[in-house]
C-alpha cells in the first residue's frame, strides 16, 4: 500500500488498459495523422480552421479558467449558470471527469515533484535517459501505466458535494465524449449542407483538435516541470515556458501558479500575456463572477524575492 494519503488502485482489467491506450495515446496519435492526407487532398478551409479552433478554445477555456483556476483552486466565485457552463466546456476536453481531474490536481499540487505526484517527469531521475522516460511518462503515460489514482472522496468532497457538479462524473461522460467528437461534423455538415463537410469538420474540429487539445495541456506537466524559467520560490521544478502559456492561454506560467497556486492569473511579470486572467476579470465585469483573487504587486515582490 503507497504511503501517499488518498488513493485507490487504478483499474488494472485488460479492458481498461486498452481504452487508456486507444483514448489517450492511439486517438491523438490518429487525430494528427489523418491531418497530412487531410490537408494533402481536400486542404483546409476556413470553415473547418473556425470550427477547430471555436473547439479548441472552448476546451481550453474549460480546462484552465474552469476545471483549474476554478473548480481546483478556487481562484475565482462563479455564478451557477457559469459554473455548470465551465464544467460542460472542461469536460468537453475529454481529459477525464471533472471530479478526477480536480483530485488528481490537487494530489499534484501536495507531492509536486516528489513521491506522490501523479505526473512528474522527475520520475526516474535525472540523467538524460531517466529524463527522456519522465517526460513521456508525464506527457502520456501516467494515466496508461499508472498503478493508483487520487480517489475524490479525499481530494474533491467540495466537488462531490455540489448538486450541479456530482453529474460530471464517469457516469455522463461517455455522452460528453460523443458530443465533443460530433458537434464539428455536424456543424460542418449542416454549414456546407455536404457529407464532406461534415467529414473535413470532423477530421480538423474533433480528431486534430481533440490531439492538439491534449497534448498542449500535457505539456504543462512535462515541458513546465522540466524547462522554463523559475523566478519565484517553489518547493518544486515549476518553470514558466512561454509557448506553452500562448497555447494554453496562461497556464505555461506555471512557476508563479505554483508559488501562488490560488492566485487568479499566472503570468504576473511583464510580457506574459494570460488570456484566462482577462477571461475571469471580464466575468466580473458582466457580474457573472466574483472574488476573484488578484496577486497584488506587493504579494509578487514577495513571492519573487524569496527566490534570490
Amino acid at each position: 500500500m503507497s504511503a501517499v494519503a488518498g488513493l485507490v488502485p487504478a483499474p488494472r482489467s485488460a479492458r481498461y488498459r486498452i481504452s487508456m491506450v486507444v483514448l489517450f495515446g492511439a486517438l491523438p496519435l490518429a487525430g494528427l495523422a489523418a491531418a497530412v492526407p487531410a490537408a494533402w487532398g481536400w486542404g483546409l478551409g476556413w470553415r473547418d480552421v473556425v470550427i477547430a479552433a471555436v473547439m479548441y478554445t472552448i476546451c481550453i477555456f474549460g480546462i484552465g479558467v474552469g476545471f483549474h483556476r476554478l473548480f481546483t483552486h478556487r481562484a475565482f466565485k462563479a455564478s451557477r449558470p457559469l459554473r455548470i457552463a465551465l464544467a460542460v466546456a472542461g469536460t468537453l476536453a475529454l481529459e477525464s471527469p471533472l471530479t478526477s481531474w480536480v483530485s488528481e490536481h490537487r494530489r499534484h499540487h501536495k507531492y509536486a515533484d516528489r513521491e506522490g505526484d501523479p505526473h512528474s517527469p522527475w520520475r526516474y531521475g535525472e540523467d538524460w535517459k531517466g529524463l527522456a522516460r519522465g517526460l513521456l511518462f508525464a506527457q502520456v503515460g501516467w494515466f496508461i501505466v499508472g498503478t493508483e489514482r487520487a480517489d475524490p472522496r479525499h481530494y474533491a468532497p467540495d466537488i462531490l458535494a455540489d448538486p450541479d457538479l456530482r453529474h460530471f462524473s464517469m457516469r455522463t461522460y461517455a455522452a460528453f465524449g460523443l458530443l465533443s467528437m460530433g458537434l464539428p461534423p455536424l456543424v460542418g455538415g449542416l454549414l456546407s449542407w455536404s457529407w464532406h463537410g461534415a467529414l473535413t469538420a470532423f477530421v480538423w474540429g474533433s480528431l486534430v483538435r481533440y490531439a492538439l487539445v491534449h497534448h498542449v495541456t500535457w505539456s504543462v506537466n512535462s515541458i513546465c516541470h522540466t524547462f522554463g524559467d523559475r523566478e519565484f520560490t517553489t518547493s518544486d521544478r515549476a518553470g514558466n515556458v512561454g509557448w506553452v502559456a500562448m497555447l494554453t492561454f496562461g497556464e505555461g506560467w506555471h512557476n508563479y501558479h505554483h508559488a501562488d497556486p490560488t492566485a487568479a492569473r499566472h503570468g504576473v511579470l511583464r510580457g506574459q500575456w494570460d488570456a484566462s486572467a482577462r477571461l475571469i476579470w471580464l466575468f466580473e465585469k458582466l457580474g457573472w463572477a466574483s472574488g476573484a483573487r488578484w496577486p497584488d504587486q506587493h504579494r509578487i515582490d514577495a513571492k519573487r524575492g524569496a527566490s534570490r
